[in-house]
């Protein structure tokens, strides 16, 4: 239990609060009109002055939870400890506020302090012990709710990361492959020149010529990797698909849709990190679509390639959108993927019906 209170201490705040939106000032608006028109029909001024001051406090709910829950509440338990006007009750807002972004500390802090407030306004005789209860009742819910969604948006980002990391790490082994496969080149030419370096000391340098080549490609593969993957983790060392794979991903499954595969442009001499990408991303897309198009027939893969970019295209005609999975993950690891190869990857619905899947990737093969 107290390592349990510690941790609940210690808890920084949430990150990417929002600092102010337009629904912000909306929610003021709203809160400033029912605060008016509450006041004036039921000739409530204490209340409608008190409403009208605090209102303010909802734009700084994010960036300062525990200060506007100090003001709020100190404000309300001085001017009005049992305050009639309902409009008042945007103040709970604050209290879930608090508990949603606010630090540990902020947390214990300010609920302290809010039900510290109840309990005084009913032991100075402002307030029943049933309004008391169902005080405690109102504050103890926006708690719970603020809570919940705060652990469950910590489990959302949770979720992203591992998504991202695990295309990361697939484009690691994806990377060895490629880099091992430059390395083994060199060896053979070197050894190919050191056989013939007495006979035909011309062979020789042309091998050594070969081995400058395989050994740029490499270095340029080492540094995609090191520039874009800071924490992968070692992955199995299974051959890695490229373009010329695509192909398999053609036919018709037994209930599922068929799938045509068209390559143009100039692919010969595309870098295989990108080849395995735009394979993987072809992939990534096909089983989605297979999964999540309702009433799919077709799926076609279209990857093309000019000076710049190899581009990739994947669409289907089935009915509704689809986002490749629960939360989002599969479009989540396929963005990581482009991202890091200095290329994007989007998604979306298709005029008419269908969804769309299109990725763009530097011919290169190195991040920008």
């Amino acid at each position: 239990m107290r390592e349990l209170l510690r941790s609940v201490w210690r808890d920084p705040r949430f990150p990417g609060a929002p600092v102010r939106v337009w629904r912000d000032w909306v929610l003021l608006g709203v809160i400033v009109v029912a605060t008016v028109l509450e006041g004036v029909l039921t000739r409530a001024y204490p209340g409608l002055i008190l409403g009208l001051l605090l209102a303010p406090t909802v734009l700084w709910r994010r960036t300062h939870p525990l200060v506007v829950v100090v003001i709020a509440f100190v404000t309300c338990f001085v001017w009005l400890p049992q305050p009639e006007n309902g409009s008042l009750a945007y103040l709970l807002i604050l209290p879930y506020a608090l508990f949603r972004w606010g630090s540990g500390r902020e947390s214990v802090i300010g609920g302290a302090l809010i039900l510290a407030k109840i309990v005084a306004s009913a032991v100075i005789g402002e307030i029943t012990a049933s309004d008391m209860l169902l005080g405690f009742v109102a504050m103890i819910a926006a708690f719970a709710l603020a809570t919940t969604f705060r652990y469950r948006a910590r489990l959302l980002d949770r979720r992203l990361g591992e998504a991202k990391l695990r295309e990361r790490e697939r484009l690691a082994r994806d990377l060895h492959d490629t880099v091992a496969h430059h390395v083994s080149a060199m060896a053979i030419r070197a050894q190919a020149g050191i056989a013939v370096a007495q006979r035909r000391p011309e062979a020789a340098v042309d091998a050594l010529r070969l081995i400058e080549a395989e050994a740029k490609s490499a270095l340029a593969e080492m540094r995609t990797m090191v520039r874009a993957l800071r924490h992968a983790q070692e992955a199995d060392l299974e051959p890695s698909p490229g373009l010329t794979e695509l192909p398999r991903l053609a036919g018709r499954s037994p209930t599922g849709p068929v799938v045509e595969v068209e390559l143009a442009g100039d692919l010969d001499d595309v870098p295989a990190t990108v080849g395995t990408a735009i394979y993987r991303l072809a992939q990534e897309s096909v089983t989605n679509a297979r999964r999540h198009a309702r009433q799919a027939t077709r799926i076609e893969v279209r990857v093309t390639a000019d000076d710049g970019f190899v581009r990739l295209q994947v669409n289907d005609d089935g009915l509704g959108a689809h986002g490749g999975g629960s939360p989002g993950f599969g479009l989540v690891g396929m963005s990581e993927r482009a991202g890091l190869l200095g290329g994007t990857c989007e998604a979306g619905p298709a005029p008419g019906r269908g969804w769309t899947v299109t990725a763009a990737l530097p011919r290169t093969g190195v991040a920008a």
